[in-house]
């Protein structure tokens, strides 16, 4: 048996000898079927199909999602696929694509209306890392060094 994502209704082929059918699959017409999206995975004798948990984004995580609205500086995204598991309904996370994470060079020249409409679907992976606050105007990269200036409530060790 392939080790291959199967959608809900797909046909499901079976290991020998015939397992039992568990969570996530059904027989109708002779043919064991998918109910949910996911890898068939056999488990003492049982075949079962478990939904994959999703997950919130992480820096290198491949996100899918639509903008939701738009300024000169910035375009939010309405995120609703982490890492190719969708997120339940009402339970989206918001991102920002920002002029300089549009493209590598020219990014004084980015104008991001012309670059998104409202409703676009996204597909971009996760660049940023969590920041750290040096002073109370101030946050820098891990990753990179750089400091930027943002409000930063309470820092510690100031």
């Amino acid at each position: 048996m392939a080790s291959e994502l199967v959608l809900p209704g797909q046909p499901v082929s079976l290991p020998r000898p015939a397992p039992q059918l568990g969570p996530g699959l059904y027989s109708r017409d002779a043919l064991v079927r998918a109910s949910l999206v996911g890898i068939p995975r056999n488990h003492a004798s049982t075949l079962t199909i478990s939904r994959p948990r999703p997950h919130p984004p992480a820096p290198n995580s491949v996100v899918l999602g639509s903008i939701t609205r738009l300024s000169p500086l910035q375009a939010m995204l309405s995120i609703t696929v982490v890492d190719g598991v969708p997120l339940p309904s009402g339970e989206e996370f918001t991102g920002v694509i920002r002029t300089q994470d549009v493209r590598a060079t020219e990014k004084d020249r980015v104008k991001i209306p012309d670059c998104f409409r409202g409703g676009d679907v996204v597909r971009g992976v996760v660049v940023g890392a969590t920041m750290e606050p040096v002073s109370w105007q101030e946050m820098r990269c891990p990753k990179t060094g750089k400091i930027e200036k943002r409000k930063c409530a309470k820092p510690e060790n100031l």
